[in-house]
């Protein structure tokens, strides 16, 4: 799968890859209000990876409805909503105006937002938030429910623990790590707010102990993601116990790398006599 805010909406990459040709793809972060996102710089490049504060920048729910779901469904690509939210209320809300497109079949839940109620802490920090965004939204929402899990949290699998039971039917780890950049020459931050999000090949082998950890914790299907840039990444990740994986900053290297991806796991499969890929999910030892 695509990650959430590295692929657009997928029209954006219609002339590289046949969207049908991938396994879903998840829009950008769609709230229940346009957002204008943070000022600039909001990105920055780093050493294996990069940073950004885009801050969920885009044009509401509504928009989506009305405006981009028309257009999706005519690819014959699989589609998952990215919903963010300041509020249990607001997550629930724009939730469940998803739930009402037919043709959209599941949602991610980014609960790394921050929760406006709470001071700032994001919600999918503590077990107390994480739970309160995914009961409310289980409440209105009834297809199938992805929560996308921060990493940067003591233990993960107590996070995950909290989301299975309060209904998540699978997980996504993980999203970025917080990160920041200096100009030495301007003795300021690089980036507009100050910290942002570190994605990209520096962060896989926190990602890849993290879906190890959270696979052997809960009894739902794992998504796997962070720094996944070859097949032998993702593969990497399955094995760990990811059923699944998304790919997100290889996306801006290279707009072909998520049917590469695919493409080279079924060539490793091949070559080492493995009719499917569920041979090996979960098969370190």
């Amino acid at each position: 799968m695509t990650a959430s805010g590295t692929f657009g909406y997928g029209l954006e990459f219609q002339d590289f890859v046949p969207l049908d040709g991938i396994g879903a793809i998840i829009v950008k972060g769609t709230t229940l209000k346009a957002r204008e996102g943070n000022d600039y710089p909001r990105m920055a490049e780093t050493a294996s990876g990069m940073l950004n504060c885009v801050g969920l920048q885009n044009k509401g729910v509504d928009y989506f409805c009305d405006k981009i779901y028309p257009q999706l469904l005519p690819t014959g690509g699989t589609f998952i909503v990215n919903v963010s939210g300041s509020s249990p209320e607001d997550y629930a809300e724009c939730a469940a105006r998803v739930d009402a497109l037919e043709g959209i079949p599941a949602i991610e839940l980014n609960i790394s937002c921050p929760n406006v109620k709470d001071g700032g802490m994001a919600f999918g920090v503590t077990t107390r938030g994480a739970a309160s965004v995914v009961r409310a939204v289980r409440e209105r929402y009834h297809k199938p429910l992805i929560v996308k899990l921060s990493p940067n949290v003591t233990d993960i699998t107590e996070i995950a623990r909290a989301v299975e039971g309060e209904g998540a039917d699978s997980v996504s780890l993980i999203n970025t790590l917080m990160g920041m950049a200096v100009d030495i020459e301007k003795r300021r931050r690089v980036l507009s707010i100050g910290t942002g999000g570190l994605s990209g090949p520096a962060v896989k082998p926190v990602a890849l102990r993290m879906v190890y950890q959270v696979a052997r914790a809960v009894s739902i299907p794992v998504i796997g993601l962070g720094g996944i840039m070859t097949a032998e990444d993702a593969i990497a990740f399955l094995m760990c116990g990811a059923t699944a994986i998304e790919i997100g900053t290889a996306n801006f290297i290279d707009p072909q790398v998520t049917v590469k991806v695919r493409d080279g796991i079924s060539d490793w499969l091949d070559r080492h006599g493995c009719h499917s890929v569920q041979e090996i999910i979960g098969t370190m030892e």
